[in-house]
């Protein structure tokens, strides 16, 4: 049973964290360049936004106008990959889209405070007093050595993204691990509840411990052993 429905719920996963590192990491970047400007104010403004409205709520509004008033996407189901590729990022996007909001909101917020610290660093002020442009300090200096924080961030909403779908997969009718845990409570079913229990749970670990030796690729000096090279 778990076989059958946790593939759903990490397409849904990961395709929302996708989102959410996009948009969060755009918004944070504006807000780093631009702070104390309109950019800034309109970024903070929607990460707000993003955190305080509930995600049941967000998608019960985005079946109604963008699927059923507009038609602009599908207010349920699910396409297999196998079957349809396009189709079931098609089914995916509107799921995945509210998953992800509150997400990005976070990333942003994150991204930003980690912008500010290395814009502000004396290495980002020799790159400009060596002349290099706005957009390669900014991205290639700013950006670059705020990962760290951006991704540890990334590793922890990816975990609970996989954990915390049971809302968006109930209201979009989506059979994965949500569903599957609702209806074990349901029918009082505690073998697959603790099953599930324990597959979440081991995925977090196992993404946590991913995120750790993602940052010795970020940045080479950090070793894994502790030792300097």
């Amino acid at each position: 049973m778990i076989g059958a429905t946790l593939p759903v719920t990490v397409q849904l996963a990961v395709y929302a964290m996708i989102i959410a590192v996009l948009a969060g990491m755009a918004g944070g970047v504006v807000a780093a360049v631009y702070r104390g400007r309109w950019p800034e104010w309109l970024a903070n403004g929607f990460s707000l936004a993003a955190l305080s409205v509930p995600t049941f709520w967000l998608g019960i509004l985005a079946i109604v106008y963008l699927a059923v008033q507009l038609g602009w996407f599908p207010a349920s189901g699910y396409v297999s990959p196998l079957r349809d590729p396009l189709r079931a990022v098609y089914y995916l996007t509107l799921p995945a889209v509210i998953l992800g909001v509150a997400h990005a909101a976070v990333v942003q917020r994150q991204t930003r405070s980690s912008m500010v610290d290395a814009l502000n660093a004396d290495y980002v002020r020799t790159a400009r007093a060596k002349g290099l442009g706005g957009a390669a300090v900014v991205f290639r200096d700013g950006l670059r050595n705020s990962l760290i924080v951006v991704t540890t961030v990334v590793g922890l909403q990816l975990g609970g993204l996989i954990a915390g779908a049971v809302v968006t997969e109930r209201i979009f009718a989506l059979p994965g691990v949500g569903k599957l845990t609702l209806d074990s409570v349901f029918t009082r079913d505690y073998p697959v509840l603790q099953a599930v229990v324990l597959v979440i749970t081991a995925s977090y670990i196992v993404i946590n411990l991913l995120v750790d030796v993602l940052y010795t690729v970020i940045d080479p000096r950090i070793r894994v052993s502790g030792r300097s090279t």
